[in-house]
Formats: structure tokens, C-alpha cells, sequence
């Protein structure tokens, strides 16, 4: 049985927003599994970010979005949270065709936004389950699209402050992304330069609503929608797909506790109603040693896992 942790609300700190002590992280994971989080901020704004992590350092915070990559532990998190939506939610136009988003933009909102402007090139976002700051630290993707390839400039939070950094300061890869400079960045906000969407609706967006409709006709057929998981839990591997490989392995169906390789598609871990994050955390073991039993190639996990085991 679950024990309920209590929630208590520490009040106004010197910045606007909310600082909460001993929040569930499970209100905050997609998979619905996690201890407490010492405490939790949640940031009115840019500006209010900005003032509560003077003075702070960034890798003792663990910034979180909808959750959706994300794996706490049952024992949570001893350090601080920050909950960036839906407190940095500013999204806007910039130009004829670039647009400013902030972490805690969801990416599917993202696509639409840049669909009924006229724009193409989001269209892969309405795919990505997490927020625009998730996105760019991992250079999300779906459907041949990737998250740095229409970066421009990011705003970046270092332990120096706010900086408007270009994309040339950044190396990029599949499922990576490090400052050129090293240290440790957080991503506020990106300008994302697309291209006007010349297909359908005498160019008022039409090709782009229809190419994503039929992205995300394709995401329904071939991922278990609407069960709690955090999506694709692996990376693809060189020249191969993880749900394929854990597929022939014989591992969909496979179980632990409360947790199961999903038979739809094998990359995929659902909680099927009483998983812990230990029973995820086991069976994300359990499909890495078989993978690499029956083809020598070690899965690497593409979700992030954070706190202490209970």
C-alpha cells in the first residue's frame, strides 16, 4: 500500500511564486509513481525564476515540465524542484516566421500555435509529449523532426545568469545536447525559425494541420495512447530501433510488480495501476540485460532518473 504524503504550502517566498514543501512527485510524473520533493517552486514567471535561483546552484535543482521523460525514485528528491509549467508559458510570433517559446510551453501546443500562423516545420512537436524546455535539453524528436534543427538562439539560465546563447555555442546529437563551453545550462526559452506553410488552405496553415493530423493518426496506431507511461523509455540504438529489439527479445508483455513492457509497442513501460518507480526502475534493468544477453548492444535509457531509492 501506497503511504500519502502530505503536502504543505511554506507560502510567498521573496519571489512571486509558490514554494511547497514535501509535494508528491507523482502529481508530476505521467507514470503517476514517485516520492516527495523536499520542495517545489513554482515560478510565476521568467523574472521570478530568475530571482529565486540567484545565488543557487543549477545541478542541485531538478527542473521538471509535465513530467513525461521523467523517473523519481520512491524515496524523491532531497533537493529542490522547479516546475516550470505553467509559469513560463510565453509564446509569441516573432517576425514573419519565428517564434519564441518558453520551457514550459507544451510542445503539442507548440505545433498548433505555429500551424495557425501559418507556419510548417512544428508539425513533429504535436508528437512530443513534454514542454519546449524538456525538448531542448534532450533535442526531442518524432517523424524524421528534431527539436535544435529549427533553433535560433536559446535563452539559457547558467549558474552566472540569463544568457541569450546561438545555436553555434551548443553541440547536438541524436537525444543530446551540450554547451560548447561546458558547465551546466538550463533552458528557458528558444526562438525556433520554421518556414511559411505554402500546402492547403491558400496557405493559412492548411499543410501543417493536415500533416500533423495524419503524425499523430500515426503516433495512436502505434503507441499504447492514454495509459500511463513516460514514452520511449530506451534510446534507439546505431542503426536500430529499442522497441523492435525488446520486441524480438521476446519482452513485450514482461512484468514486474505493477509494471509492463507494453505489447503495442515494446519501448514503452506502463504502469498498470499499483506500479512503483522501483518496479519501472527493475524492469528497465531487466530489458537492458536481456537485450544485451541475446544481441551484445546495452540499451542506454533515453527517460531521466533522479532521487534516492527507499
Amino acid at each position: 500500500m501506497k503511504t500519502k504524503t502530505k503536502t504543505k504550502t511554506v507560502g510567498e517566498t521573496k519571489t512571486r511564486g509558490l514554494l511547497r514543501e514535501g509535494f508528491p512527485m507523482s502529481r508530476l510524473s505521467t507514470w503517476g509513481v514517485g516520492g516527495a520533493a523536499r520542495l517545489l517552486f513554482s515560478p510565476a514567471d521568467m523574472d521570478d525564476l530568475r530571482a529565486f535561483m540567484a545565488g543557487r546552484n543549477i545541478a542541485d535543482v531538478v527542473f521538471v515540465g509535465h513530467g513525461s521523460n521523467l523517473l523519481v525514485r520512491d524515496g524523491g528528491i532531497d533537493g529542490i524542484v522547479v516546475r516550470t509549467a505553467p509559469g513560463l508559458c510565453a509564446l509569441s510570433l516573432e517576425g514573419d516566421a519565428e517564434v519564441f517559446a518558453e520551457a514550459g510551453v507544451g510542445c503539442p501546443k507548440l505545433a498548433r500555435f505555429c500551424a495557425d500562423k501559418g507556419l510548417a516545420g512544428a508539425e513533429f512537436f504535436a508528437g512530443v509529449p513534454g514542454t519546449v524546455g524538456g525538448a531542448l535539453a534532450m533535442n526531442a524528436g518524432c517523424y524524421g523532426g528534431e527539436t535544435w534543427d529549427a533553433v535560433v538562439k536559446v535563452r539559457a539560465l547558467t549558474n552566472d545568469g540569463f544568457y541569450d546563447m546561438p545555436r553555434d555555442d551548443f553541440e547536438t546529437g541524436y537525444r543530446s545536447v551540450r554547451a560548447k563551453s561546458g558547465g551546466d545550462v538550463f533552458f528557458a526559452g528558444a526562438l525556433f525559425h520554421f518556414c511559411v506553410d505554402d500546402g492547403g488552405d491558400n496557405g493559412n496553415g492548411g499543410g501543417a494541420r493536415a500533416r500533423m493530423k495524419e503524425m499523430l493518426r500515426m503516433r495512436g496506431e502505434s503507441q499504447p495512447l492514454g495509459k500511463a507511461s513516460a514514452g520511449s523509455v530506451f534510446r534507439n540504438p546505431p542503426g536500430g530501433f529499442a522497441g523492435k529489439m525488446i520486441a524480438e527479445c521476446g519482452l513485450a508483455g514482461m512484468r514486474v510488480g505493477g509494471a509492463e513492457v507494453s505489447r503495442k509497442h515494446a519501448n514503452f513501460i506502463l504502469n498498470c495501476g499499483d506500479a512503483t518507480a522501483r518496479d519501472i526502475e527493475s524492469l528497465m534493468e531487466k530489458i537492458q540485460h536481456a537485450v544485451r544477453e541475446k544481441t551484445g548492444v546495452l540499451l542506454s535509457p533515453e527517460v531521466r532518473v533522479v532521487g534516492r531509492a527507499q
